[in-house]
């Protein structure tokens, strides 16, 4: 193909020599000092003539591209030429001199096309390229990219484009009205920003030189966030176990609901949907974090289940909802309660054994276990504690009482829980026992006996009993005195008397003087009746010792 491309122009050459111009054809970038045409040969002139320098080669422009060799006649380069610097937008690039011959005086034009080779790969302005798009964009939408700009002509210029990178796009070419190429990148699967937030893809343009030349660019496709995606609760139910000791302030629990989307898409902000009124004192939520916390004490006796219903809302207004279950566990943290429902202050010592002294109601706020209460009373005591149905107990005697053994009880009933430790408290029930007159009153010594000189005075002590009731009180005042009796026809009474001082001594005393010469000895009996009217009785042996108040009588 060169040679027959040299043939042409020599061919061509000697014809236009024959019109005095010549025209000659080079490819570009040859070597400074290379061979363009046979000027001597081609315009017959001498060898000689030339030689002696009789001849003026002028350029138009400043530069000197080519230069006429004087022994051989041939026209070579002068400088490396560089088409797509000289002829940058022309389809044609010719540079033109003149050859003046002074000895003929005559002129010779002379044109020396420069020819393209494939010197230049196509090239991008910007080797970094970047698209954005939103994620909701339709496919088969298109976006024109930048073109490559290739200076070689012809076949050497740019022919084509290709791209490579990602199924979601695809490349078309449309010819511009000057018949350039444009490329543009088309949408051909949908987008979707949580799947890939970016597409990497390659922009090749091609020459058609042999072998071709290539250029290419990088494009980054951002994929612009769309609200599509709501925000997704994972799990969609809480479940929190809870004792009701937990400080105030503790995190209870974290609800975290996830979304898709980016920026304000996908903040997500937290808020109580649903929640009772007693619920909204007790539990308190952070918006941003989504954290459930304690702001007041939990008691598991107000209430041991709450739930709520938590949404998380993002920028774009799209939501979802979680349910979240809080068990409040209960803590040993009441003590038994005792309520004293009736109770007896004062029973009598002949009530039958099983009587009820007292009702008690015996309650624990707790649950479980905690709440399992067991009473009891002090050791030693006549009572026992019977359970009359759920939590209330019956303290009842377990014999008959007597009052003159113990007057009156203390009994200390406690109630302790099944906690661990266990919670316990007590109460005090006091009970008066009312004496029943079931003691007679017995005497000192069962018979007394008294020796008293005859003719003491009126009113001369005899003798002292005593008797005791073991009753106390009405039941235990004692009274004495003298039996029915007599003497000679006359009551004992008009000799002797006692005085019936209450809970105190029986004096016995004489009401008129002895006279041992009447009666030498008495027998009383001396009666002790107490204030319930038992009786015991004692015999007193009055003997009168004789006294010389006699003389003899004849």
């Amino acid at each position: 193909r060169r040679t027959w491309v040299l043939l042409c122009c020599i061919l061509l050459s000697a014809l236009e020599a024959a019109s005095g111009q010549l025209r000659y054809s080079v490819p570009e970038e040859l070597p400074k000092g290379s061979f363009v045409g046979d000027v001597a040969k081609d315009l017959g002139l001498q060898l000689p003539a030339l030689s002696e320098g009789g001849f003026r080669l002028v350029s138009k422009g400043r530069t000197q591209y080519f230069s006429l060799h004087g022994k051989t006649g041939h026209l070579v380069t002068a400088e490396r030429i560089d088409r797509e610097q000289l002829c940058e937008s022309e389809q044609q690039c010719v540079l033109r001199c003149e050859l003046i011959v002074e000895g003929e005086m005559k002129v010779y034009r002379i044109a020396v096309e420069i020819t393209d080779i494939n010197d230049n790969a196509p090239s991008f302005k910007d080797i970094e390229l970047e698209e954005r798009i939103i994620e909701t964009r339709a496919p088969g939408s298109r976006f024109p990219l930048p073109e490559a700009y290739d200076p070689d002509s012809g076949p050497n210029s740019l022919q084509s484009y290709d791209l490579s990178g990602d199924e979601h796009f695809s490349l078309a070419v449309q010819a511009g009205p000057g018949g350039d190429r444009r490329p543009e990148l088309v949408l051909a699967k949908a987008l979707d920003r949580e799947e890939a937030a970016f597409h990497e893809l390659v922009l090749r343009a091609r020459d058609g030189g042999e072998p071709p030349r290539t250029g290419t660019a990088r494009i980054r496709v951002s994929v612009i966030d769309a609200n599509d995606n709501a925000p997704v609760f994972s799990p969609a139910e809480y479940t929190v176990r809870m004792p009701e000791d937990v400080p105030v302030g503790s995190a209870l629990v974290t609800v975290t609901a996830t979304d898709a989307d980016e920026g304000v898409n996908g903040h997500v902000k937290y808020s109580l949907k649903k929640i009772t009124e007693k619920a909204s004192k007790i539990f308190g939520l952070d918006s941003e974090t989504g954290e459930i916390t304690l702001v007041r004490s939990l008691d598991f006796e107000e209430g041991d289940s709450y739930e709520l219903e938590v949404e998380a809302r993002d920028g774009g207004e799209l939501f979802d909802t979680a349910k979240v279950v809080i068990t409040v566990t209960d803590v040993n943290d009441h003590e038994p309660h005792i309520l004293v429902r009736s109770a007896l202050t004062e029973i009598g010592e002949d009530a039958p054994s099983g009587t009820v002294v007292a009702l008690l109601h015996v309650q624990d706020r707790d649950a479980g276990a905690n709440g399992q209460v067991r009473c009891s009373l002090d050791a030693g005591v006549p009572f026992r504690l019977e359970k009359s149905f759920e939590d209330y107990y019956r303290v009842v005697t377990t014999r008959q009482l007597d009052g003159e053994e113990v007057s009156e009880y203390s009994v200390t009933v406690r109630a302790a829980d099944g906690g661990s430790p266990s919670l316990w408290s007590s109460t005090v029930l006091t009970l008066r026992v009312l004496d029943v007159n079931d003691n007679a009153p017995v005497f000192s010594e069962a018979s007394y006996s008294a020796r008293l000189p005859e003719n003491n005075a009126a009113g001369a002590l005899v003798l002292t009993v005593r008797a005791r009731d073991a009753d106390w009180g009405q039941n235990a005042r004692v009274r004495y005195r003298l039996g029915e009796g007599r003497v000679r026809g006359v009551p004992l009474s008009s000799y002797v008397s006692v005085q019936a001082e209450t809970g105190a001594l029986g004096t016995i005393s004489l009401q008129e003087a002895l006279d041992f010469e009447e009666t030498g000895s008495y027998t009383l009996l001396v009666e002790a009746r107490d204030g319930g009217g038992q009786v015991a009785h004692c015999e007193v042996e009055l003997e009168v010792l004789d006294v010389n108040d006699n003389a003899p009588e004849v």
